[in-house]
């Protein structure tokens, strides 16, 4: 599945599968180019959309269970629209500043306009990073 992902080169790809868990609907693996997630948002819903269009059953019809990495994630299903709630975190805490500083230099923000950091990680291994300013989320 990653040799594919890498040959697509695309920012993720997710593969369907039958599920492990007796409780989920279908199972979904994601790929970026280096790595598997264990949960990704677009995904999620992109993966529910495509199993549902190709004839997918849902045990239940108002709710459809994802087996994922992180466990299993209700999608709703309401006039068309699919929602969920995101799975609980997997790391949270403070970024070492080490990993701050990793980040802020990506992002090209300067340490002072930084007013909290936190870990918000679900899957992706995302820092959320509080500015002082929306301007500086802008620029």
């Amino acid at each position: 599945m990653r040799r594919l992902t890498r040959w697509f080169n695309l920012s993720e790809t997710a593969f369907l599968l039958s599920p492990t868990n007796p409780c989920a609907d279908y199972r979904v693996r994601i790929f970026t180019l280096d790595r598997e997630m264990p949960f990704a948002g677009h995904p999620t819903r992109g993966s529910c959309r495509a199993w549902l269009s190709t004839g997918g059953e849902p045990k239940q019809q108002a709710e459809i269970i994802q087996e994922c990495g992180a466990g299993l994630v209700t999608v709703r299903r309401d006039q068309g629209r699919l929602s969920f709630g995101a799975p609980p975190l997997i790391r949270s805490g403070t970024p070492t500043n080490d990993e701050l500083a990793e980040a802020l230099r990506f992002l090209g923000i300067e340490p002072c306009d930084v007013v909290d950091a936190a870990w918000i990680d679900n899957g992706p291994g995302w820092p959320g990073i509080r500015l002082a300013s929306a301007e500086k989320v802008l620029f």
